[in-house]
């Protein structure tokens, strides 16, 4: 049987679109979304267990999970 690898997944912004209006800080189960300046910012991306509610609730998609390349297929 073979195990499907998952991709590894990181948090990003586009603090352009973001208008700090708190919802993915408040959805975030780890608690590594803040709010500092009016917009959002990632304070511990270590931390973010890709779960994906962040990007669902932001009504100005300003906030998104990306999958990263794989490093050991090179």
């Amino acid at each position: 049987m073979m195990v499907k690898e998952r991709k590894k997944k990181q948090l990003k912004t586009i603090t352009s679109w973001c208008k700090g209006c708190g919802i993915c800080v408040a959805f975030c189960p780890v608690k590594i979304l803040a709010i500092e300046n009016d917009k959002v910012q990632i304070v511990n991306p270590e931390k973010c267990t890709s779960c994906g509610l962040c990007e669902m609730r932001c009504p100005d998609f300003a906030i998104y999970l990306e999958e990263q390349e794989d490093e050991t297929n090179g």
